[in-house]
């Protein structure tokens, strides 16, 4: 039985930083969340904690791995489908930032520029032996992405739609839809409220 216990923002920030700072060598955590919810402020803050404690840390946020415009608004640029399949490159993440760490011991931190529609041109950054990527975007989970920890940032619709700006409503049914096939993460919070989340905890 699984039931969700009250816990503050910053006893969030610290049990989700001890949880990664326990993984041993190089690690690579998703922290999944909406848009609305704020995945990347959630990664940065772990980012922070874990340097403070002497780890390499680094945040990638999937709104830097985005496909070019040909690809991702071939259908229109509020496709619900397109979304959910072409908005993102999760292959390039899987190529250049969890295996290449894992492998060569380097990362590319950005992709494309969406506004320019063209590459960033970053060069790779190089790893320590105990470095930590911190992923934090949407559809995390469902991508069949090679992590060592999953945090999932849960919104209801209704959350949802009071958090999305008006120009993104058409993104939240595709992101509950992901939500609903996805499986369940390492640590599961309640997020309809980010002042007041609440952590899933299994009896």
């Amino acid at each position: 039985m699984t039931r969700f216990e009250p816990i503050t923002p910053q006893g969030l920030v610290q049990l989700c930083t001890e949880r990664c700072a326990a993984l041993d060598g190089i690690a690579v955590v998703g922290v999944d969340g909406a848009p609305a919810a704020g995945p990347e402020v959630l990664a940065s803050e772990i980012v922070d904690g874990l340097r403070a404690r002497g780890r390499a840390a680094a945040v990638v946020r999937t709104s830097d791995y985005l496909r070019p415009a040909s690809l991702r608004l071939e259908y229109g640029r509020s496709d619900p489908q397109s979304y959910r399949e072409s908005w993102f490159d999760f292959a390039a993440i899987g190529r250049e930032v969890i295996d290449a760490v894992r492998t060569h011991r380097r990362w590319l931190p950005r992709l494309w520029d969406p506004v320019r529609d063209r590459s960033f041109r970053d060069e790779h950054r190089h790893a320590t032996d105990s470095q930590i990527i911190v992923l934090a975007g949407p559809m995390l989970r469902t991508q069949a992405l090679d992590l060592d920890l999953v945090i999932h940032l849960a919104m209801s619709e209704g959350a949802l739609r009071r958090r999305t700006p008006d120009a993104e409503q058409w993104t939240i049914e595709p992101l509950l839809d992901d939500d609903a096939h996805a499986p369940t993460a390492d640590l599961e919070v309640r997020y309809d409220h980010p002042e007041r989340p609440a952590l899933a905890r299994t009896n």
